[in-house]
């Protein structure tokens, strides 16, 4: 199935890594041009960009800091330098310090919401004139299902992916008339590379029994709905959020 993703230039935030590997990955497949962003690996960013490369693909990596927004703003202005447009804008990026609420601390709070909420926001501002110019783009902000029902030691991140939610539909209302959509996916628990592998084997059977498909995920089960909500394909779809859990949260 062609999705209509060929020759366009995709920003993949955190696109080095876990979720964003993949989805840089799979727009690369699709034969989007994938703009790789990091804030730290620079060795994983550039070992998508390879992998890109090797499959005949074109990619390239640009390191910021998405809660800087002056960062955010010359990173974007390069891309279109460089790449031509920005066509879709994946907002992966996150951060997360699983903790109990009472033993959290402002420093704590203040990471999190910078690159899970300020973050999303910096992104958007930056490429929403150069969408709204060319009459056309896809934003695709990737969140978490604690956002949406809540989740014990996720208290400031669920916090600031709920304003993700909001902000989602709010510029998909201001940004539909100029041909621009604007999506959310939100995820239950997708193990990693990174993944705290002992805290998962001593939790695994209990978390497992939340989630009726048996599992949980996999960076790959969420790259696919990320492409095609980016894609053409999905032109006629704005405002909503998608969650992908294994049926851990059903909420209509």
């Amino acid at each position: 199935m062609d999705l209509g993703l060929k020759g366009k230039v995709a920003l993949v935030t955190g696109g080095g890594r876990d979720v964003g590997r993949e989805v840089s990955l799979a727009l690369a497949a699709e034969g989007a041009k994938v703009a790789v962003n990091y804030s730290r690996s620079a060795d994983e960013a550039e070992a998508v960009v390879k992998e890109i490369e090797a499959a005949g693909g074109e990619a390239r990596t640009y390191q910021c800091d998405v809660s800087d927004y002056p960062g955010v703003r010359a990173m974007v202005e390069n891309i279109v330098k460089d790449m031509g447009s920005i066509d879709v804008l994946v907002n992966n990026a996150g951060f997360v310090i699983p903790r109990l609420f009472t033993e959290t601390r402002p420093d704590d709070w203040k990471r999190q919401v910078d690159v899970g909420l300020y973050g999303v926001i910096h992104c958007c501002h930056a490429v929403a004139p150069h969408m709204i110019a060319q009459k056309s783009g896809r934003i695709v902000n990737v969140t978490g299902d604690s956002a949406r029902v809540g989740e014990k030691f996720l208290s400031v991140t669920a916090a600031s992916r709920g304003g993700v939610l909001s902000l989602t539909k709010s510029l998909a209302r201001e940004f539909g008339s100029s041909g621009i959509t604007v999506n959310c996916v939100a995820f239950g628990l997708v193990a990693t590379d990174h993944t705290n592998q002992d805290w998962l084997k001593k939790n695994y059977d209990k978390i497992v029994r939340q989630y009726p498909l048996g599992r949980i995920g996999k960076a790959d089960d969420i790259a696919p709905a990320i492409t095609f909500i980016a894609s053409e394909s999905a032109s006629w779809i704005t405002g909503q959020i998608l969650s992908i859990n294994g049926g851990y949260a059903m909420v209509g």
